[in-house]
């Protein structure tokens, strides 16, 4: 029997608002998105390097304010990276923590915190 990495929900309020900081922002792909018909919520994949996310406009799914750890090679990289990007609503920092060597925390406008970690 095998397991594999969960893949969170997270819940949001505003499409446009969403593609901007998962995609644009954060350099994720769209994989798919789902409606059950036109003007219903929208129920997308996101993926980067191996890390899935599920974004949710339904009722329900996911709570706002969740924070998920996110596991990543080089922080400081990607932080380089984040800071090429006009996004005028975050400059996240990094920090070192005893359980981290590297720790950055970025909010997503629905107040989901991705706190991504290189570990100590």
């Amino acid at each position: 029997m095998n397991f594999k990495a969960p893949i969170p929900i997270l819940r949001i309020f505003d499409e446009a608002k969403a593609r901007e900081f998962y995609a644009d922002y954060l350099g994720f792909s769209i994989d798919w998105e789902h409606r059950f018909e036109p003007g219903m919520p929208l129920y997308m994949q996101v993926s980067r390097a191996g890390c899935v996310l599920h974004l949710s406009e339904h009722h329900g799914d996911g709570t706002p304010g969740t924070r998920l750890r996110i596991e990543c090679d080089d922080v400081v990289a990607y932080r380089r990276e984040l800071q090429t990007r006009n996004y005028k609503y975050l400059n996240p920092g990094i920090g070192k923590q005893p359980w981290a060597e590297q720790e950055m925390c970025l909010t997503d406008p629905f107040g989901n915190m991705l706190i991504l970690y290189k570990p100590a």
